[in-house]
């Protein structure tokens, strides 16, 4: 017999996100949880295909796209601004100069940032 669910902490693996981040998502009303006979979450397939939505399909050449959930979206005259919680694992890479990697002293392991400089972000459903 197939599962139709996951456990919580099945389901934030898949979907990149911590164990704390699903239950603040299911308290916000963000997931759609259900409980089993010892009261754990439980998350169904769907919901979470729901939140990775469409893979595989984009055809582009950009590397800066994180899947997401839309946290909010704030309407502005003609302007709207729309915040997406992440909840894919992702790897940022960098092509910088000799000189800067050496002046930064980066090493394997380090803890880093990687910031993504774009004239404009795009959403895509």
């Amino acid at each position: 017999m197939h599962r139709r669910s996951l456990s919580a902490a099945e389901a934030a693996r898949v979907l990149g996100i911590s164990l704390d981040t699903l239950r603040r998502w299911d308290r916000a009303g963000k997931i759609r949880v259900e409980r089993d006979a010892a009261n754990r979450r439980v998350v169904p397939f769907a919901e979470v295909e729901r939140l990775r939505g469409a893979t595989g399909s984009e055809q582009i050449s950009a590397r800066n796209r994180f899947r997401g959930v839309i946290r909010s979206v704030e309407l502005d005259g003609l302007l709207a601004r729309v915040e997406i919680d992440v909840t894919e694992p992702s790897r940022v890479v960098a092509i910088v100069t000799r000189e800067s990697a050496e002046e930064l002293g980066l090493k394997a392991g380090m803890s880093a940032a990687g910031v993504v400089k774009s004239t404009s972000v795009m959403v895509e459903l």
